[in-house]
């Protein structure tokens, strides 16, 4: 059987369907699978020994100073890689019209992907021959699962959630680099995110690397992208007891240092869901999205949220003027972090 998964971006999406890929892969241990996904999230597939082909390309690349005749050439560069396979169907974990119309171009005769009501953009419909309804509050992992049963008739939901992820040599090194810096037990601390909505103050993340090394003796390594290094640096000059270490690690690279990590502390972003992924003990921040659909599915894991404001419910914001769901305190998100540490050797009796 020829199995293709669309799931485009980003990174934490592509860590949700993991598990509905190492799902496939085991009921289905002789089938071949192609992922195509996005070239600027597909770090976390690369090496992937469950993934036969991965396709990467650059949707973005299809906007903004392209010339009409260069993004005809384009598109059709993308359908001739799409289509070199003769998929039996493909599979839209997306819920995008992009992502419905990639699985539309591979010429599968069976397209598989959500019902309306629960596509993010309720029109790609229309690329698909069949669609699977999700039970309200639905976490997306067990989501991504549902659909991938329904499209496969691969069996219930596994017991245990697995995300296969394949780091290499290089990106064992590179943690064992930062881990050394670090001089021992360390937490990490990720302000960073997609949206500005899903943001704790930076500040606030500065003075909680305080109060995790007065009172655990931990290190913080503070963890951003190569673009956000004005946000680390509000971090570290905030925190007065220089316990605090800026790290930029790769995706792969990042995945290592999280499973030694003591306890993560971070939004709703991809590192938090490869942290998730890596097994770290969890404390989550989160806002205008909801932990009960992309938080972790660990009942250890804990996460700051305020239920005191009405303004929450489906959310999702990306820009508010009335930005109150993040304006928690350093005392509530520590108070977590307290008995997240406290919980985290449960954890690590069952690993």
């Amino acid at each position: 059987m020829r199995i293709l998964i669309v799931k485009l971006s980003a990174i934490g999406d592509i860590v949700h369907t993991l598990p509905a890929l190492n799902a496939i892969r085991t009921a289905l241990p002789d089938a071949s699978i192609t992922w195509v996904a996005e070239a600027r999230s597909a770090e976390i597939l690369r090496g992937n020994e469950m993934i036969d082909n991965l396709l990467e390309i650059d949707t973005s690349s299809l906007r903004g100073g392209m010339v009409v005749e260069e993004m005809v050439l384009e598109i059709g560069r993308y359908a001739r890689m799409i289509r070199e396979r003769d998929y039996d169907v493909a599979i839209d974990f997306q819920g995008l019209l992009k992502s419905g119309a990639v699985t539309r171009i591979s010429g599968a005769k069976k397209r598989w992907g959500f019902s309306r009501k629960q596509l993010r953009e309720p029109t790609s419909r229309v690329f698909l021959t069949d669609a699977v309804k999700i039970p309200p509050k639905t976490h997306v992992v067990r989501k991504n699962l549902m659909l991938a049963n329904a499209a496969l008739g691969i069996g219930e939901q596994p017991e245990t959630i697995q995300f296969p992820i394949f780091p290499d040599r290089s990106h064992r090194d590179e943690a064992d680099a930062i881990i050394s810096g670090a001089g021992g037990r360390f937490a990490i601390l990720n302000p960073a995110g997609g949206w500005v909505t899903k943001l704790w103050h930076a500040e606030k993340f500065g003075e909680l690397a305080d109060r995790i090394s007065e009172r655990f003796g931990l290190v913080s390594l503070v963890a951003t992208g190569p673009n956000e290094v004005e946000l680390a640096q509000r971090v570290l000059a905030n925190s007065r007891s220089g316990k605090a270490i800026a790290i930029q690690p790769s995706l792969r690279g990042f995945y290592e240092v999280a499973k030694k990590a003591a306890v993560y502390i971070g939004g709703d972003t991809g590192p938090t869901h490869l942290a998730i992924a890596a097994g770290t003990p969890i404390v989550g921040i989160f806002g205008p999205t909801e932990w009960w659909r992309n938080g972790s599915l660990n009942e250890n894991d804990i996460c700051v949220e305020r239920y005191d404001i009405g303004c929450r419910i489906e959310c999702h914001r990306r820009t508010c003027g009335n930005w109150i769901c993040m304006d928690i305190s350093v005392d509530r998100v520590f108070q977590a972090v307290s008995e997240r540490l406290t919980n985290s050797e449960t954890d690590r009796d069952r690993q």
